[in-house]
């Protein structure tokens, strides 16, 4: 019953959480899920995390996808990418992160790394619990943070574009100025930089 709920809810390479599955109780569900990964009907990824396996066009095994596992685990309670990723998403540079970095809810310790087949990752806890209220400044706060050392932009350009940035997604720079002191001094400087400073006056 599992198995035919599995097939109907959850998509080739689509992580499956326990918490996602339907069961008299969680020991039933987790017991279950053992038995489908011996009989090879599933395969686990990690702790309490499973996919369905499947064979690509190539005839090579599928994958899972890691940007929904990201998505699903630590992004959905609360969290988002940090690091080149976060420098990346909004165009300041071009390179790509060979690490997930990510900034979660989820996070029990300061800094943890994972590797989830064969993906990087590192979870860092939140310098202050992040909510819906105040996600996209701690974003940015977190971008500021960093953007001095991926930045392949300068000058005006840089400006324009932290400018186009801080517009398009709406920062609040009350909430900013409540998280700030939170973030290391580099923060006033890469703002400074971005002509944003009368914003925090």
């Amino acid at each position: 019953m599992i198995y035919e709920y599995i097939l109907k809810n959850f998509a080739k390479g689509e992580p499956i959480f326990l918490n996602e599955i339907p069961g008299s109780s969680k020991d039933v569900v987790r017991q279950e899920m053992k038995r489908l990964t011996d009989d090879g009907k599933l395969r686990r990824l990690y702790n309490g995390v499973y996919y369905v396996p499947y064979k690509t066009i190539l005839g090579t095994d599928g994958k899972v996808s890691i940007d929904q596992f990201v998505e699903k685990k630590y992004l959905s309670v609360g969290g988002f990418l940090t690091g080149l990723a976060l420098v990346n998403k909004y165009g300041f540079t071009s390179q790509n992160p060979s690490v997930y970095e990510i900034c979660s809810n989820e996070a029990t310790t300061k800094q943890r790394k994972l590797d989830i087949d064969g993906n990087n990752l590192i979870i860092y806890k939140p310098l202050s619990l992040i909510t819906k209220e105040n996600i996209k400044e701690l974003e940015f706060l977190s971008l500021m943070s960093i953007v001095d050392k991926y930045s392949e932009l300068t000058g005006d350009e840089y400006k324009n574009k932290l400018k186009e940035y801080v517009n398009k997604v709406g920062i609040n720079f009350v909430v900013v100025k409540k998280y700030i002191s939170l973030f290391p001094n580099v923060v006033y400087k890469n703002i400074y930089e971005g002509g944003l400073m009368n914003e925090l006056v």
